[in-house]
């Protein structure tokens, strides 16, 4: 009887299989080897393994999200843990905001080959060590990037409904004809039914007037935009139309944050604004709608005999900065303390003041799409921003009426 042949072992046939060079074998392999990984460190963090029932378990798993990895076997789909509690990222395996650093060195490199680029630009370039690309790594980086942007615009809105949307616009300005212009970033950004902050859309325009958000608005609608219930926007002449014509039935809240900056810069003297601007800011510190109300009427009595043009103003504005009183205390804090398009604004600035001018409007889309979407892959991986609870009487309250009859709902927008 002849003895089996074991001269073949594991492991020389999986050094012998990675020699082959098999792609399809290698990234199978890669893609195993990095979600148990994930699942192990994921399984150490709720305390116990998957489908375990345990005492010492303090989380538990809630499905997964998809994501690619680009390795040498070509691009892998990791299947990354979620958590019912908390969030999960795997810093030592990817990398955070890839896309936008590499929409950055595309916009950069791009103003450099063109020759239009500035001295501070020069610098950024040569620290970025891509003072030797060529235009055809610059070509092949800029569609990469441009695929991934339009598809994130692009996308079906389909986790709605949108209870609150924030809408804002940001400047930038861009070499067109030969000569600097401003152009303007139109952005979207809002809470979904999942109680996550997320960005439904971006438009690069010339002008930011009515026909722009309302064209805007339109193809947030066509993308599957629904149930939103309160918009907070600054009061932009077209915008508040536009809004009435695409989200009937949404009521409008003036954004706080813009509204102060009007009425100090035009109103109240510079040695009273701190003064008149924490006075203002107590009005959205109330615990209810009536005492909201009451003390926008004490603060409009206090500032009548030291400044009357403010007091004025003040109370022409009453209605569009009260519309937040018809929903839930909870809301008001959420929406007020920690206002996702003013951080989104100030994430967006950091990188765009890097380029300064932008070579084109293209440019402008790559960069700022992919801080976009980078930000919203962060918020769905982060705690929620707003309770499901909270959400539903959010609904609920508007849909039925639910307030006192003496603080009625503000008035809906028509077109």
């Amino acid at each position: 009887m002849v003895a089996a042949n074991n001269s073949v072992t594991p492991a020389a046939w999986l050094a012998q299989q990675i020699q082959t060079g098999d792609p399809d074998m290698l990234r199978s392999m890669v893609k195993t080897m990095a979600d148990a990984l994930m699942s192990a460190e994921a399984d150490s963090l709720c305390g116990a393994s998957y489908g375990e029932r345990s005492d010492e378990r303090v989380n538990s798993r809630n499905g997964y999200r998809q994501r690619e990895w680009d390795t040498r076997a070509g691009t892998v789909e990791l299947s990354v843990p979620k958590l019912r509690t908390g969030s999960y990222y795997p810093d030592w395996l990817l990398e955070r905001r890839r896309r936008a650093e590499q929409a950055l060195i595309s916009v950069v490199a791009t103003s450099y080959l063109l020759g239009v680029s500035t001295r501070r630009v020069d610098k950024l370039v040569e620290q970025l060590g891509v003072k030797g690309i060529s235009k055809s790594q610059v070509s092949v980086m800029a569609k990469a990037l441009d695929e991934q942007v339009e598809a994130f615009r692009t996308r079906p809105l389909d986790a709605g409904p949108h209870t609150f949307v924030w809408l804002d616009a940001l400047t930038q300005k861009v070499r067109e004809g030969g000569r600097t212009v401003n152009v303007h970033c139109l952005v979207a950004t809002a809470v979904n039914a999942n109680g996550q902050r997320e960005v439904l859309g971006l438009e690069v325009g010339s002008a930011e007037d009515g026909a722009g958000w309302l064209a805007f608005l339109r193809g947030l609608v066509a993308r599957g935009l629904s149930g939103v219930q309160l918009v907070v926007s600054d009061a932009h002449a077209g915008l508040v139309d536009a809004v009435g014509a695409t989200l009937p039935g949404a009521s409008w809240q003036r954004c706080r944050t813009h509204y102060l900056r009007s009425l100090l810069s035009s109103c109240v003297p510079k040695s009273a604004q701190p003064w008149v601007a924490t006075l203002v800011r107590t009005i959205f510190d109330q615990d209810s709608a009536e005492g909201v109300r009451a003390q926008y009427r004490w603060v409009i009595e206090a500032l009548e005999a030291r400044h009357p043009a403010a007091c004025e103003h003040l109370d022409a504005a009453r209605e569009e900065l009260l519309a937040f009183s018809a929903f839930p205390r909870e809301a008001w804090r959420q929406v007020w303390s920690n206002n996702p398009q003013e951080r989104l604004n100030k994430e967006i600035r950091r990188r765009t003041d890097v380029v300064g001018i932008f070579p084109d409007r293209a440019a402008v889309v790559r960069l700022v799409g992919a801080v976009l979407a980078e930000q919203t892959d962060e918020w769905t991986e982060g705690r929620r921003y707003m309770g499901l609870d909270i959400l539903a009487k959010s609904r609920v309250r508007v849909i039925a009426g639910d307030t006192p009859d003496q603080y009625p709902l503000p008035q809906t927008l028509t077109a």
